[in-house]
């Protein structure tokens, strides 16, 4: 991932905050899967699922792929992305002096602190 600024940073930690996340993340470290079938393989709803995948994506921590199944069904495949996060207190600041004031209601603004 390099070198994160501080609100790619929280999104990319909210989007982990969340262990049906993790769970479809770990799974997804097995090679890709399509929807359905991970769905099954980890016991919630292909509804639940796609609300997870989606924020996952956006995230930039999984891919997606529309594939044609021998039968004509059209199968939407996820994979996870390869990425590396090494959180340490010195990348924390460093990011920190990034961040946005967006959504943060009690944020003192940039060169005011």
């Amino acid at each position: 991932m390099g070198e994160l600024s501080g609100d790619r940073l929280i999104e990319v930690l909210a989007t982990l905050a969340s262990p049906h996340r993790l769970r479809v993340l770990a799974a997804l470290t097995g090679g890709r899967a399509y929807v359905s079938q991970l769905a099954r393989d980890l016991g919630i709803s292909r509804a639940l699922l796609q609300v997870h995948l989606k924020k996952l994506e956006k995230a930039g921590l999984v891919t997606a792929h529309l594939e044609l199944s021998e039968d004509g069904k059209a199968l939407k495949y996820y994979e996870a992305t390869p990425f590396s996060l090494h959180l340490t207190p010195d990348v924390v600041a460093v990011a920190v002096t990034t961040l946005s004031n967006a959504g943060d209601g009690d944020a003192v603004p940039k060169g005011n602190n």
